[in-house]
């Protein structure tokens, strides 16, 4: 479910055009960190185009250099999150799990509720990176922040 949800991010958040690296460039969804989706995520992604833009996944092993990823989530395994966090330039959707994300500076956190997988949001954190959430992912958030 978890790489489902990173997928249809993609389409309720408005990035400006300067946050991509070229024009034709993918719309990138970066993993920081042990890997919780394998090949699941790949399978998800491979053939989506939004806002005319292919969607791709990679795995990194280092915060991501500017307008290189999109989306970023950030697994549990990775040490200082608030420093990775605080290193990433504006335009970075950040994606993790936990309470522990949030109060780190993250912008959408993974939390599971009655066995179903829900997700908070921080949009003050969103909007100081300069991205907008779409309504209709706030109106489906368990919480706002």
């Amino acid at each position: 479910m978890k790489a489902v949800f990173l997928l249809n991010f993609t389409k309720f958040v408005e990035w400006t055009a300067g946050e991509f690296g070229a024009q034709n460039s993918p719309m990138e969804i970066c993993i920081l960190g042990d890997d919780p989706f394998g090949s699941t995520l790949d399978r998800i992604v491979e053939g989506e185009v939004v806002n005319g833009r292919k969607v791709a996944a990679q795995r990194i092993k280092q915060a991501p250099p500017p307008k290189s990823c999109q989306i970023l989530f950030v697994a549990k395994s990775e040490k200082d999150v608030s420093k990775v966090l605080a290193g990433l330039g504006p335009g970075v959707l950040t994606v993790g799990e936990g309470d522990g994300f949030m109060r780190d500076g993250g912008m959408i956190a993974f939390v599971i509720e009655n066995r179903r997988v829900r997700f908070e949001i921080n949009q003050a954190a969103a909007e100081n990176a300069g991205i907008k959430l779409s309504s209709r992912l706030l109106n489906v958030a368990k919480s706002i922040q």
